[in-house]
């Protein structure tokens, strides 16, 4: 078997591309427009405080004006928010054109039709080689569990259907 360097980008991504992962936007309100990205690298960290986390590039001209917000609006993206999406990930035109959300009292921006919302503020921020991990506290959420989410994997985005409803009393 031929290892290959980890330090070859082309490689890594393609070890990376094999891990399949929820979508998210992290958005808030900014002089009264929205603004926001797509993070893919989320993770739930902790119950206790709660906190979760994504990864954010360096070269994101976007994450300075989200991190000085007092709120960022987390939105795990639902199984219809392909467009939606590639929308707030790109570099040009209006990413929010043609996409519903709802604005908190504080400025988080969530997307309608979301698997889940998460209402955080910002706890710390680490750099992390070419990247920031954001931690995030989550001050309030709200689930929709007809939703299913969307994934990205092998550098596509997939629509998964909602998990069927438990019937299991606790």
């Amino acid at each position: 078997m031929t290892v290959p360097d980890p330090t070859e980008t082309d490689a890594l991504r393609r070890a990376y591309r094999a891990f399949p992962s929820g979508v998210t936007a992290v958005c808030a309100l900014r002089d009264g427009a929205p603004i926001g990205i797509a993070a893919s690298s989320f993770v739930t960290v902790s119950m206790d405080p709660p906190l979760v986390a994504v990864c954010v590039q360096h070269t994101s001209t976007t994450w300075p004006l989200l991190a000085a917000r007092p709120r960022l609006g987390l939105s795990v993206l639902g199984s219809t928010h392909d467009r939606a999406c590639r929308q707030i990930a790109s570099k040009t035109g209006d990413r929010f054109a043609g996409i519903e959300y709802t604005v908190t009292d504080a400025g988080a921006v969530l997307l309608h039709d979301a698997a889940a919302w998460l209402d955080c503020t910002v706890h710390e921020i680490v750099p992390a080689g070419d990247h920031d991990l954001a931690l995030l506290r989550v001050e309030a959420m709200e689930t929709h569990d007809h939703v299913g989410p969307l994934v990205f994997h092998g550098s596509r985005l997939h629509a998964l259907p909602a998990p069927p409803r438990c019937t299991e009393k606790r």
